[in-house]
């Protein structure tokens, strides 16, 4: 149950009870039709009472989320951006799945660094555009990063060593 604003009336009018109304909603024999007993207006239920909290009906475009070619083009045209990055990245989880591993997930880090650099170099880059450009940016290009070089520091043979972690690894171990 939600609380009523003040100096809001219920269905049942100012002071009134919910049964006091009849079915044409008038207050009594005395009353005149479509007013209460008070001589106010009758309020519908629901009616003249703004929501405390609006429901979101549409959400707004991320900043740069228009189309990335003329409306005119196909689908696929308009969301290049979006199949370039994908489709580098289909093909990084091809490769890994024919045990490739490291070329595998290198081509899918290089692809979320790409998405980051298209979101920074293009002003309208379609369904690649999630949130703000800068949020876009950081997410892509953090978690490409984070990915090459975890692939290159994969075990066995890494392609990259660093030192410190090898301690770090001795110590807890």
């Amino acid at each position: 149950m939600r609380a009523e604003p003040a100096g809001a009336a219920g269905p049942e009018g100012p002071g009134g009870t919910a049964g006091s109304h009849g079915p044409s909603g008038s207050a009594g024999a005395g009353g005149p039709s479509g007013a209460n007993g008070a001589g106010e207006p009758r309020r519908e239920p629901g009616a003249g009472r703004g929501r405390r909290f609006q429901l979101t009906r549409d959400t707004a475009r991320p900043e740069g989320g228009g189309r990335a070619a003329p409306g005119d083009a196909p689908a696929p045209a308009r969301q290049w951006p979006l199949l370039a990055v994908m489709g580098v990245t289909g093909l990084g989880l091809l490769i890994v799945a024919f045990d490739a591993f490291r070329v595998g997930t290198l081509l899918i880090g290089l692809a979320m660094i790409g998405g980051a650099v298209l979101r920074w170099a293009l002003p309208s880059v379609g369904m690649l555009a999630v949130r703000s450009r800068f949020t876009d940016m950081i997410t892509y290009g953090g978690l490409g990063a984070a990915i090459l070089l975890l692939s290159l520091m994969a075990q066995p043979h890494p392609w990259l060593k660093v030192p410190f972690l090898e301690d770090i690894l001795h110590f807890t171990v």
